[in-house]
């Protein structure tokens, strides 16, 4: 039976960098999209752009509350990800993370929906297996300052696997390492944006710790990708799958490309390692290659190049 709003997908968290992206990426294929988002750490300015578009609808709205829509299919990105937003209010961050599961899990089971998590690779912690395969249960600190963030995401992961069990909601989760492309917020702490934004500035570039701890930068392009491609897998493929660049980069060698890409004065500094902070971070990608055919194909340099030109407008606006 067909329902009004099928052919619709719903982005929670759809005004944000990775939100507005997939955004773009559903309209150009023809979808009609209801991005849903209370502009916590997202902004009108990613998605003005669509908002004359027959196919796009803005809703304002904080997924902490029950919504009442008609959709097809729901992306759930909404959750600010970066530590300083996160840490703001962690409160309402766990909140984000676990209400917002329970009311768009019970949204998709009224409608019969396909539901996708944006979940993170944070649920490792500080991993002891390295690269981490999703078979890894990590290694999290469950009272530290990070954890309304790893904890909320891991109760998200164990909230969508409950509904699938219990009530067979047609799930979709997806583990997302380090994403980084235009659209970012200069002000989100985050290492790409920051190091980018100094540079610019040709400020101190703050590398923490010794600047030997590992990262892998993902182009948002290419997450995106990944993700419409996991929500059309076939029914019962539920994940948790990671996706992200399996390339690890040390945070110096990052520090390093920027400063030759912007062609900055900027010096290269060292701070304390901030708490909890993860010493390693590289996604194994197998289950994406072999369920979606699906692997990064933006290389470090490639994907900085259009970030610091967004970065660069946007300094200068």
């Amino acid at each position: 039976m067909h329902r009004p709003g099928d052919e619709t997908v719903m982005v929670a968290g759809g005004s944000g960098f990775l939100g507005s992206h997939l955004c773009d990426h559903l309209i150009a294929s023809g979808r009609d999209v209801l991005c849903v988002d209370n502009h916590y750490t997202g902004t009108k300015q990613n998605i003005r752009h669509l908002l004359d578009s027959n196919r796009f609808e803005f809703m304002r709205h904080d997924v902490t509350f029950p919504l009442f829509v008609e959709v097809g299919q729901i992306y759930n990105l909404a959750c600010p990800a970066s530590p300083i937003h996160y840490q703001r209010d962690p409160v309402q961050t766990t909140k984000t993370s676990v209400h917002g599961a329970i009311n768009l899990l019970g949204l998709a089971k009224r409608l019969k929906a396909r539901i996708l998590q944006a979940s993170t690779s944070e649920v490792y912690g500080d991993p002891e297996v390295h690269p981490q395969p999703e078979s890894y249960w990590g290694s999290v600190n469950p009272i530290g300052i990070r954890s309304c963030y790893d904890e909320g995401k891991r109760c998200a992961e164990t909230l969508f696997f409950d509904y699938y069990r219990q009530h067979q909601v047609d799930i979709k989760v997806v583990r997302i390492f380090n994403t980084y492309g235009p659209r970012m917020r200069p002000d989100d702490g985050r290492v790409v944006s920051n190091f980018i934004v100094q540079a610019l500035r040709n400020e101190d570039i703050t590398v923490f710790g010794d600047g030997q701890q590992t990262r892998s930068f993902c182009y948002v392009d290419d997450l995106v990708r990944g993700l419409v491609g996991m929500m059309g897998t076939d029914k019962g493929f539920t994940g948790p799958l990671n996706m992200g660049n399996p390339n690890e980069f040390t945070i110096l060698e990052l520090a390093e490309t920027v400063l030759r890409l912007t062609g900055s004065r900027s010096r290269i500094v060292n701070r304390a390692l901030p708490e909890d902070d993860p010493k390693q971070r590289q996604p194994d990608i197998t289950l994406a290659r072999s369920a979606l055919g699906w692997e990064p194909v933006t290389p470090l340099t490639e994907g900085l190049k259009p970030t610091i030109d967004y970065f660069r407008a946007l300094l200068n606006a």
